[in-house]
């Protein structure tokens, strides 16, 4: 008689156990998103992909250095311009993110001081472009974001300043003809990659911005998507020293991109931009990685 019963509360146990344990990896999860961490590692990605196409050396400082600088970065234009004088958050979990924040600054402030003068002086200027996108600077009180095409063209910039133009200049490497390649390719793959982002905001930003969905619609927005990746994959061959392990990455990651920006919609689930489409470049270092082991 008690043995059903049993067999129920044991098993109901076990249920509840285990749903504990998937929430409390979703909370991790959803901290690991929302705290920048997988951007931030997006961007790594794309320095170390520099560092392999160029053969350059490895310095852990200037790494650490890119990735928490975007963590920060990245948090305070989600929660600290928001924020009451930059800075009072209105809830216990962007206060979490906040203190994380703090730590990530604290630590990026000793890489910083580890590097070069040439270094600091590129990552000011960079700095300086992040500060106009995120703090008003305009005359109206508005910031250089509200800027429709101008912010994903700053948003490029940034990322190729960090992910290449930095390890150029810390290597001491002179600007050949296949580093200008890479330049504008890695121009134009944050552009891709920002696209799907803009399709995601283009029913909440305001009108005015002229984004670039609301100025082509998500048809055009898309076939421009295309183009920008086809280009992307084309470049390659312009290049004096091709790699065949580039060749087949590049291959890879374009293929990944078409196949983003074509199953692209204005409506997305919440991880859809914000996981998968930013974790493209970890996935294309991963890949590299992966072919340098088989290959």
């Amino acid at each position: 008689m008690w043995a059903p019963k049993i067999f129920y509360l044991k098993h109901g146990l076990l249920f509840f156990y285990y749903f504990c344990r998937v929430k409390h990896l979703k909370v991790l999860f959803d901290f690991y998103i929302d705290a920048s961490i997988h951007v931030a590692l997006a961007v790594l990605s794309l320095y170390l992909m520099t560092l392999q196409v160029l053969g350059l050396p490895h310095n852990l400082f200037l790494a650490g250095f890119i990735m928490l600088s975007t963590i920060v970065c990245y948090n305070f234009i989600k929660y600290g311009v928001k924020a009451e004088k930059y800075l009072i958050v209105d809830n216990r979990y962007h206060k979490i993110i906040q203190a994380f924040s703090f730590v990530c600054f604290a630590v990026m402030a000793y890489f910083a001081v580890q590097l070069s003068l040439d270094v600091l002086i590129v990552i000011f200027v960079l700095t300086m472009f992040s500060v106009m996108y995120a703090l008003p600077v305009r005359p109206n009180g508005n910031n250089l974001r509200s800027l429709g095409v101008l912010k994903i063209l700053i948003v490029a910039l940034v990322w190729t300043g960090f992910t290449v133009i930095l390890p150029i200049i810390d290597a001491h490497v002179s600007y050949s003809w296949d580093v200008w390649i890479l330049l504008i390719q890695r121009f134009l793959l944050v552009l891709v990659l920002t696209l799907p982002f803009e399709v995601r905001d283009m029913t909440f930003d305001y009108p005015e911005m002229n984004t670039i969905p609301q100025r082509l619609g998500l048809k055009a927005t898309k076939r421009l998507g295309y183009f920008l990746a086809v280009l992307f994959f084309v470049l390659t061959f312009l290049k004096d020293d091709i790699q065949g392990i580039e060749l087949i990455g590049r291959s890879f990651v374009t293929s990944i991109l078409l196949l983003v920006i074509y199953t692209t919609r204005e409506k997305q689930s919440r991880y859809f931009s914000s996981f998968w489409v930013e974790g493209i470049p970890i996935l294309w270092v991963l890949s590299i990685r992966l072919l340098k082991m088989v290959l």
